[in-house]
């Protein structure tokens, strides 16, 4: 929900903005993310320019961390551990892992080059991630929630969702093409409905595959093997340790299918509510007027200003005791600072 302020109040706003202040934007310079940034300098002058470079460059930080890590584990564990050295240490997988790192920071950095070299806009590779990576969503959900999907048709759902969705895509982008232009290129292939329609084909396509797959060869998956058949990784001195762990109570088996629960239910509530019924209710209004706008900017205002003071104030409650551990000078751990957060706890329980 936090997530959701970015599309909805930060690129409402400061795409508006750009309109309402007649920023001088072409559109190659909209398809390359220019808009925020330009808004904000119009808004603001230059400290608004810097404030969204700031936020750009946390967001590309983090996003980036989190790609490299990923790709490294994957790396490590599912193909170095999993088909080259089977009997690989920690320091093995470490030494590996960030290997992998700048193995993929640097392909990262030379793709980047290559799509900007290519021309191709931000917005375009944006879209383009639902054709390509869209017939993944199905298999995926499918492996957490049911046992019946078979390895198999996993991937094949994943291969002939992405095929359907290219050839979807490039052919309804070749009807845009104007008499004496090339059927396919980069407009014709960044135009919005074309994107559309491969991406929903990859979904579509994907979903049909694992049906076909549940029905026609199930394979009835031992969740067991999740709790007990996953092999740690030996020196590091968890060798004896439970996949799920011994001391967090929310680890156990009951506390993760609670979870589950809990997420299938918030995860359909919100994305019916966002995706139908919110579109819906808007579909009587037409054009907006001024007063049904302003009830629209209100909202997003609002929901801004909520979302920024979670994503500010959360985690500091939630890493209170560490932190003022540190402040004290003390470990986290120590007798003292749970007695304060027993005192604590009990208060507020009292309140």
């Amino acid at each position: 929900m936090v997530w959701f302020t970015i599309p909805f109040a930060l690129a409402t706003a400061l795409g508006l903005a750009g309109n309402a202040l007649n920023v001088n934007l072409t559109s190659g310079d909209a398809g390359s993310g220019l808009v925020p940034p330009a808004s904000a300098i119009a808004l603001l002058g230059k400290g608004g320019g810097i404030l969204v470079m700031i936020q750009l460059t946390m967001a590309i930080l983090s996003t980036g961390s989190a790609e490299c890590i990923a790709v490294s584990s994957l790396m490590a564990y599912d193909v170095y551990r999993g088909y080259i050295n089977p009997n690989a240490t920690g320091k093995q997988i470490l030494f590996f892992s960030r290997i992998f790192v700048c193995v993929w920071a640097i392909c990262m950095a030379i793709f980047s080059i290559i799509l900007n070299e290519i021309g191709l806009g931000l917005g375009w590779v944006y879209n383009f991630m639902a054709i390509a990576l869209g017939s993944a969503v199905v298999p995926i959900a499918c492996s957490i929630y049911t046992d019946k999907l078979d390895g198999m048709f996993a991937i094949l759902s994943a291969v002939i969702g992405m095929i359907s969705a290219i050839i979807v895509w490039l052919v309804v982008a070749s009807t845009y093409a104007e008499d004496g232009e090339a059927k396919l290129s980069i407009a014709t292939t960044g135009q919005l409905y074309a994107q559309l329609g491969g991406g929903l084909t990859a979904l579509g396509m994907s979903f049909i595959v694992c049906c076909i797959g549940c029905i026609v060869k199930p394979r009835n998956f031992d969740w067991l093997f999740m709790y007990d058949g996953i092999k740690l990784v030996p020196g590091v001195g968890g060798e004896n340790s439970k996949v799920l762990g011994d001391d967090d109570p929310d680890a156990t088996p009951e506390a993760l299918i609670k979870a589950k629960a809990w997420i299938f239910n918030y995860g359909w509530g919100y994305t019916v509510f966002l995706c139908v019924a919110w579109p819906l209710m808007c579909v009587p209004m037409g054009a907006f007027g001024k007063s049904t706008f302003q009830i629209w900017a209100a909202v997003a205002l609002m929901w801004g200003w909520v979302a920024a003071l979670v994503i500010v104030f959360l985690p500091l409650y939630e890493s209170s005791a560490g932190l003022m551990a540190v402040m004290n000078c003390k470990k986290s751990g120590d007798s003292s600072v749970r007695a304060k957060d027993a005192v604590v706890e009990s208060t507020t329980t009292a309140a």
